[in-house]
């Protein structure tokens, strides 16, 4: 049973976790040859003051708002 573990900043929808639930189900199903039922998805959600990439936070790199759209 494959087991996803996505780290994602906090701010996304209910129906942007859905569908990307969706999307990487399909595909890990597909790519490993089992059934869609066997595929486990987690979210671990973060706050952007508890991230950094290059040394930089990213509530200050992105700013609170940075994701809410679509970008990230």
């Amino acid at each position: 049973m494959p087991i996803i573990n996505v780290k994602i900043a906090k701010g996304r929808t209910v129906e942007q976790k859905q569908q990307f639930v969706e999307a990487i189900t399909q595909t890990a199903a597909q790519i490993l040859n089992v059934k869609e039922e066997w595929v486990t998805v987690v979210f671990d959600e973060y706050e952007r003051e508890n991230w950094a990439t290059g040394g930089t936070l990213h509530s200050i790199k992105f700013g609170e708002g940075f994701g809410k759209m679509g970008v990230e």
